[in-house]
């Protein structure tokens, strides 16, 4: 661990109370609202030396350390992306505060094209697992041999059984399926979204791996959720943009958030 992540760690901790973060929470375009619910402390990225910028509108730029349905939470208002910068571990340093601050779980969730007619928008799905279509990796560079992460169960069985239990006492619907990380920042043609639909991939974004290859790397068992914002390009008329994914995620935002509060209400 980096001793920037632990000093980050203690300068957390000095605002936000010692108590130990269970769960790690990075959320998607158009969902920072949920960072909101939580009962703690918001501190801006901009008062913690190398944190991303998060520089995509739809996000909110600061970690929030509190309590969310009686679990003490470390909430990601946002992410950075691959394509703001060309670095693929550029959620390294925040994963690495995360694990110091105690946290032995980090929970993903993302806005994504769905490839599946019986998927549309206002649908949300659960990751069982991701082809990572870019061919990048955040782990390039690592000196160590820990770069050689098995990615089996990448995202936790037993967490995705609980999270499938939660959806199911809320009355929400819930797919399971594989998302392909694209890097974006353009999105997807046609002939790539016939590609990666042939690979076996259900939905596409442009986040949430390299998170779960870091998290796996740092020990954390790992998680994540899409909300379906489009229906990937070729297949139906819809106008995609990003407006359209900020305008569209709070339709699937307000099922995720049922299945997240239930899921966390059942830990506690």
């Amino acid at each position: 661990m980096s001793k920037n992540a632990k000093d980050l760690a203690k300068q957390i901790k000095g605002i936000a109370g010692d108590a130990p973060v269970r769960i790690g929470l990075i959320l998607g375009s158009g969902l920072g609202h949920i960072a909101n619910e939580v009962d703690g402390i918001a501190i801006p990225y901009a008062d913690l030396p190398g944190f991303p910028h998060a520089g995509v509108s739809g996000h909110n730029p600061n970690i929030v350390v509190g309590a969310f349905e009686g679990v003490r939470v470390a909430v990601f208002g946002g992410r950075a992306h691959y394509y703001e910068s060309g670095r693929g571990d550029a959620m390294r340093l925040p994963l690495e505060v995360l694990k110091e601050l105690g946290a032995d779980t980090m929970i993903a969730t993302n806005a994504a094209g769905s490839m599946q007619p019986d998927m549309p928008t206002g649908s949300i799905m659960c990751l069982s697992d991701h082809i990572n279509f870019s061919g990048l990796n955040p782990l390039i560079g690592e000196p160590t041999d820990a770069r050689f992460v098995p990615m089996k169960d990448a995202y936790d069985p037993q967490i995705r059984a609980d999270l499938h239990k939660a959806a199911e006492a809320a009355q929400v619907d819930m797919a399971d399926g594989i998302y392909a990380w694209y890097s974006g920042p353009s999105f997807e043609t046609p002939a790539e979204i016939r590609a990666i639909k042939m690979l076996g991939a259900d939905a596409v974004g442009m986040s949430t791996v390299p998170e779960v290859i870091l998290a796996r790397f740092l020990g954390l068992k790992a998680a994540a959720i899409s909300t379906i914002t489009n229906m990937a390009a070729g297949m139906s008329d819809e106008a995609i943009s990003h407006e359209h994914t900020k305008a569209m995620a709070p339709i699937g935002a307000a099922k995720l958030e049922k299945v997240l509060r239930g899921y966390l209400r059942a830990l506690s």
